[in-house]
């Protein structure tokens, strides 16, 4: 926990993005007893058009803790983004950002390890209070923005070099019908790689 408050000084909110982004990284990780798998999926910006995928597979190396996920599944999605050839603009983890009790969750670690724009989009809010389509901190600092998609809600979260405008734009582009489309996508890949496992 110490060592999350001291990274969170080192995480940018400023954005980092190219010019024109032309790829957008989602990233993924799943379990199957004592492994870890993680997926990262690349997609065409403009059409979301699936360009790569690349999954990895681990022992899992630390105890799952809550609000400690960063450690835990974070090294194993770095590696899956490493894995890319066709290298991200920016990615999005399934995972908080900011939007942590210690403003440094899943998305914080992998932008920082990683040295990428990095989002957090999560499905559950896990510390702070809703103010209207914002999550805002004890101290009333805006840690998130909640998209509502129906009877479910997307909280997005800056990870590290993207500021919160710039994330919840990247994110409501990469919407389709399906749900968070580069998200999506490595999640299924992890997932195929999890029943592969069990066979």
């Amino acid at each position: 926990m110490a060592l999350q408050r001291k990274l969170a000084s080192l995480v940018s909110q400023q954005s980092a993005l190219p010019d024109e982004i032309r790829y957008v990284a989602g990233a993924d990780g799943a379990y199957y007893g004592t492994r870890a798998v993680s997926a990262a999926a690349v997609v065409d910006y403009d059409s979301l058009e699936l360009m790569e995928t690349k999954t990895v597979r681990a022992r899992v190396a630390f105890p799952y803790v809550p609000g400690l996920l960063s450690f835990r599944e974070g090294p194993v999605v770095v590696r899956a983004l490493r894995k890319l050839r066709c290298k991200p603009d920016v990615s999005i983890v399934d995972g908080h950002g900011l939007a942590h009790p210690r403003r440094f969750g899943l998305a914080c670690y992998v932008g920082l390890v990683a040295n990428l724009p990095t989002i957090g989009v999560a499905k559950s809010r896990l510390c702070g209070r809703e103010v209207g389509e914002t999550l805002v901190d004890a101290e009333g600092n805006v840690t998130a923005v909640i998209l509502r998609l129906g009877k479910k809600s997307l909280y997005v979260s800056v990870g590290h070099k993207i500021s919160l405008n710039d994330a919840t734009r990247i994110v409501k582009h990469c919407l389709s019908g399906r749900g968070l489309e580069p998200v999506l996508l490595a999640h299924q890949e992890a997932k195929r790689l999890i029943w592969s496992l069990k066979i």
